[in-house]
Parts: C-alpha cells; structure tokens; sequence
C-alpha cells in the first residue's frame, strides 16, 4: 500500500501542513486505517477509494476518526490531479458529499475544496471561561467584534478571537488539560484567530483532543470562520488566513463563502511533495 505524504497550504514552496493520502482500490478496515494513520504521525491521512463516478474518502488523525479534514482534502486532490490530471473530484463522505478541485500551480499541484455545509451555535459560558483559563487568557484578551462560538463546516471548532497578534505568538497550554476539555465537547480543535483586517486573519488551532499539540494549517476551521462570518453578517468576502509561522510551517489558505446562509465554502492552497 502506496502512502503519499503530501504539505497543503504550503507558501512559496515551503510550510503546509502535512498529510498522509492513501488512494487504493478499496479501503481497509477501520482498524487497519487507524493504526496506519497513528504510523505516519500526522494530524491526519485521508484513504480514498473509487466509487460510482467520484471517491468514498475517510479521514484519521492519530487517535481517532474525523468527519472531514480540509488539509487533507486538499493533499488528497493534489494526488488526485497527479494520477488523473485537472479537474473536479466528488467526494463522498461519513456524513457529507462534497467536491475538490485539483490545478497545477506553477510546478506544483495545487487544489480548491468545497466544504460541507456550515452551521455555528453558542458557547456555553462555562466552556468560554475553562478555555480562557486553559489558555490563561481574560474576556479583555477577546476581539469584542467577534465572538466565541461553536462552528462547523465539516468539523466541529471553538472559535476564540484574540484582540492582538501577540497573544497568538504566544499561545500556550497544557496538553492534557487541552485533550480532556476537546474531548469532552467534541472538539477536533479550538481555532485561535487574529483579524488584521476584513481580508487577513492570523490563526493557530490546538489540536490536542486528537493527539496533536498544534495544527499547521486547517482548512475545516477555515471553511467554519468563514460561514461564521458570513451567517453573522460579520462579512461575505473571500479573506486569507496564514498560520503555522509560529510553528516554523509557514501556510496560507484562500478562503471563498458561497452564497447562503449555511452554505459550503471553498478553501484552496498549493501543496508540496514531503521526501
């Protein structure tokens, strides 16, 4: 079994975040693509396997199985647009339908996804103040424009907007702390964001609920900022997002809403060959 390891969301040739992408005949078993997935030690592989005209798809950090990883996706159309050539790919989900488009970029390939659909709900106060507490972090620390929110577009996060740069350069937490309070609200991580204006967001995502401190690149987050925005009237244009600097893994996403409340949002990058 071939496993491609692929960095999506890579900048200028360099960064993303890596994958592990598993294209075969048919999908192993759960238990099979779990352990492969805990080998190769990244966020998250992605196994696709043909079905009807598109890809049956699941995705597994080290851990535990995700619903949908947007890196991933995006790893996985570059390796679809090698093997086949460009075009749009339909994806079939756990729970979701959706598509990924693979380009060529310069001498790479790069890919644009359509999310699944996106949908937000409030935070408890109870989990607002264990997650500034984890963080060591006041409601003064908080981007009074914005707010912390539940968010989906695939995955489910917590939205915490910062009101400085400085506080996510020096994002801190205790891991297990971080683990246990994912876990018990079903997190697959807290996407800490800085807005730098309507068309720049700054972001690093704990990942630690499913066995990863930090996330170099997250596009499910990505496509939930975006429908949060949208829905909340907050904003309806195409913005970036940069994250992983922090990290030595510069990334950078292209984010799109479509149209409609609880639409999908497009999220493109250019990926790397990982030796």
């Amino acid at each position: 079994m071939q496993i491609q390891r692929i960095a999506a969301f890579s900048l200028d040739g360099a960064g993303g975040n890596p994958a592990g992408v598993v294209v075969t005949d048919a999908l192993p078993s759960a238990d099979e693509m779990q352990k492969i997935a805990a080998e190769v030690g990244y966020s998250e592989t992605v196994f696709a396997a043909p079905q009807g005209g598109g890809y049956r798809v699941r995705y597994f950090a080290p851990q535990a199985e995700v619903a949908f990883c947007g890196h991933a996706t995006i790893a996985l159309g570059a390796a679809l647009g090698a093997a086949h050539g460009a075009g749009t790919y339909q994806l079939a989900l756990n729970d979701a339908d959706i598509s990924v488009e693979a380009f060529q970029s310069g001498t790479s390939w790069a890919a644009r996804l359509s999310s699944p659909p996106t949908r937000q709900e409030p935070a408890l106060d109870t989990l607002k103040a264990d997650v500034l507490a984890l963080f060591g972090w006041t409601e003064q620390d908080l981007d009074s424009a914005l707010e912390i929110k539940l968010v989906e577009g695939g995955a489910r996060h917590l939205l915490v907007p910062l009101r400085n740069h400085g506080l996510l350069r020096d994002m801190s937490y205790d891991f297990d702390e971080g683990a246990a309070l994912m876990q018990a609200h079903s997190l697959v991580t807290i996407n800490l964001v800085y807005r730098q204006d309507a068309e720049t967001f700054f972001s690093r995502n704990a990942f630690a609920g499913h066995g990863v401190y930090e996330d170099p690149a997250t596009g499910a987050a990505g496509a939930a900022l975006a429908g949060y925005l949208r829905d909340s009237g907050r904003g309806e244009t195409p913005f970036t997002i940069y994250q992983g600097q922090d990290m030595d893994m510069p990334s950078r996403l292209v984010v799109t809403p479509e149209t409609g409340k609880g639409a999908p949002v497009r999220v493109e990058g250019e990926t790397r060959q990982i030796i």
